[in-house]
């Protein structure tokens, strides 16, 4: 684990899970890179730009866990690189498998 590493905080309730995720924009590649404090760190390639960051965001996600966009809310942070969001169909359980296999 890298040094900002910390417990990632997963809450799952009525077939969705909310989490935090910490964005870092202008990246060379899409890629989760860990934990940052209690969020999952996304590493996206699209700038912080009228809402590319965010669109770019709920693709990836909708590609690492096989689900529709349409299953991807942003709850809060849109302006913010800490963002919660929530995705319909995919478990507590999935989301930290996919941190612990970025950690390793």
């Amino acid at each position: 684990m890298n040094q900002e590493s910390g417990r990632l905080d997963v809450r799952e309730e009525r077939g969705r899970v909310r989490f935090s995720v910490r964005v870092q924009p202008r990246s060379s590649a899409d890629e989760v890179a860990g934990i940052h404090g209690s969020a999952l760190k996304i590493r996206l390639t699209a700038p912080p730009v009228d809402g590319a960051a965010n669109e770019r965001l709920v693709i990836f996600l909708s590609s690492i866990f096989a689900v529709p966009r349409r299953a991807i809310r942003i709850l809060a942070g849109e302006s913010s690189r800490t963002k919660i969001v929530e995705i319909e169909g995919v478990t507590e359980r999935d989301v930290y498998r996919l941190a612990q296999d970025t950690d390793r």
